[in-house]
């Protein structure tokens, strides 16, 4: 069962990569990227870790993306559609990324670590408890003082990126 799950998420997380690589609009590329850091979470919550789930969806789905999307509001997304990312000449970039898409199945199938073994029990829950304490409590003013500078960054992107009318 877990395998299947397993294997779901990694092809909808291919999926979603691809069409982070071949969407022409760069919200659209933004938002497939996202859902290819969200997949990636579920697999780790899959493979046991459920802090390294969360602190994906923190840094990546949250930090990073308000980083692209920062940088998306910058830029004018009109020009930026227009150009492509691969010009005319894409046939070896197409061929490369084939030839590594075929090496990278060809080492997954081959390896042993992807075995139908059964998998190592859970440990280091209390250290996941004592880190979460340590960070709420010990660490609650800057964690807050750092959300509050991201907010005071999304509104001075949202006011520098507004077009005056008129």
């Amino acid at each position: 069962m877990a395998q299947g799950f397993f294997l779901l998420f990694a092809a909808v997380s291919v999926i979603t990569a691809l069409m982070l690589v071949l969407a022409r609009n760069p919200v659209h590329s933004a938002l497939a990227l996202m859902a290819c850091f969200l997949q990636i979470s579920a697999i780790f919550v899959l493979l046991d870790a459920p802090l390294l789930a969360v602190i994906q969806i923190f840094v990546y789905v949250g930090a990073i993306m308000v980083l692209f999307l920062f940088v998306i509001m910058m830029i004018d997304v009109r020009e930026a559609v227009a150009e492509r990312f691969l010009p005319s000449g894409n046939l070896p970039a197409m061929a490369l990324l084939g030839l590594l898409g075929v090496e990278m199945m060809v080492l997954v199938f081959w390896s042993d670590r992807f075995s139908l073994a059964a998998p190592v029990a859970s440990r280091g829950g209390d250290q996941i408890r004592d880190l979460s304490t340590t960070l709420f409590s010990d660490y609650l003013l800057p964690f807050e003082v750092a959300s509050v500078i991201l907010l005071a960054a999304l509104v001075g992107a949202i006011v520098l990126a507004r077009k005056e009318s008129g």
